[in-house]
């Protein structure tokens, strides 16, 4: 009878063993930019349609913090899509990733509701003058945690250049700290509760949470490719992927990047879900309705240390 209960307890821990294992091969956890919750979550809510017994974990982060999440505190996840791509390029790869597939453009925008301060007057000529005024408040994301956050500041020194207003920069960017959060999508509710009256925000975010938006200059905002010389005149540093590491980051036409890290448990499905956001008539259709501009061709940095399966299908090549 001992013998009995023992084979049995074991063969029913084996058992629960193999459940959870099978729990955890059907789970695809994603770390993400917060600019990316709704398109993410509207392929994954696709994908589960192609495959019902795969379960997401969706965690939405600055771009930043997603690397640190994999490189300073060792957390596992399936991908990581990044709203800068020199964020994997920079702190993933080699160590932690081999690959990158840049995959959508944006641009900065200064975003409001109708019951904004100066919401009637503000234009694309006039918003450095509107946000300077005592009585209005923006906020804006952390530098060193957000790609949106280094952006605002960029968009602000090339302002100052493109106005030719010295110190323009300097005195927009101490004006409200209290106001700066870890991510651009944290701003929305003290946008839309009337705490703060602007928002520094990527166009497509804009789009997504039907709010009004000013259109910046393409000379400032860093959407527009065929001005990555002009871009590329200014730059700051952030901190870097370890405690007392920074990294120069320059300005540049906004490319969004995604990946499998190496730690990835889920690696199969993580590439089948891949296939399908990238996909030009599907998920990369997705993203253009929801304010992205998809890019065409595809980029991928690193090809040669693609898994071989996705990178046929991206390329349509060994």
């Amino acid at each position: 009878m001992k013998r009995f209960t023992i084979t049995f307890l074991l063969g029913f821990a084996l058992l629960l063993s193999s459940c959870h294992s099978n729990q955890q091969t059907n789970t695809i956890t994603i770390f993400h930019a917060g600019s990316l919750a709704m398109p993410i979550k509207a392929i994954a809510d696709s994908f589960k349609v192609l495959h019902p017994d795969v379960t997401f974990r969706l965690e939405a982060a600055g771009s930043v913090e997603c690397a640190r999440k994999i490189t300073e505190f060792n957390r596992q996840c399936d991908i990581m899509a990044s709203a800068d791509y020199k964020i994997i390029d920079e702190l993933l790869i080699p160590d932690y990733a081999d690959w990158n597939v840049l995959f959508s453009g944006n641009e900065m925008s200064l975003v409001h509701t109708k019951q904004s301060r100066h919401a009637n007057d503000i234009n694309g000529d006039n918003w450095y003058e509107i946000l300077a005024k005592p009585e209005v408040s923006y906020g804006r994301s952390d530098p060193n945690a957000d790609p949106c956050g280094y952006r605002t500041l960029l968009t602000l020194q090339l302002a100052e250049q493109h106005y030719q207003k010295p110190g323009l920069a300097k005195a927009i960017a101490e004006k409200d700290n209290r106001f700066i959060r870890p991510k651009e999508v944290d701003l929305i509710a003290l946008l839309e509760s009337g705490a703060i009256d602007y928002i520094f925000l990527y166009r497509s975010v804009a789009v997504q949470h039907g709010l009004e938006y000013v259109t910046l200059p393409d000379e400032i905002n860093l959407g527009n490719p065929s001005l990555s010389d002009l871009y590329s005149g200014v730059h700051l540093r952030i901190r870097g992927a370890a405690v007392g590491d920074s990294l120069t980051l320059y300005g540049e036409p906004m490319v969004y990047g995604i990946t499998i890290p190496s730690n990835a448990s889920n690696r199969e499905m993580a590439m089948e879900y891949l296939k399908l956001f990238l996909h030009p008539h599907k998920g990369l259709k997705t993203i253009e309705q929801m304010g992205m501009i998809p890019l065409n061709p595809l980029i991928i940095h690193n090809e040669d240390g693609m898994d071989k399966d996705l990178r046929e299908e991206l390329t349509g090549h060994p």
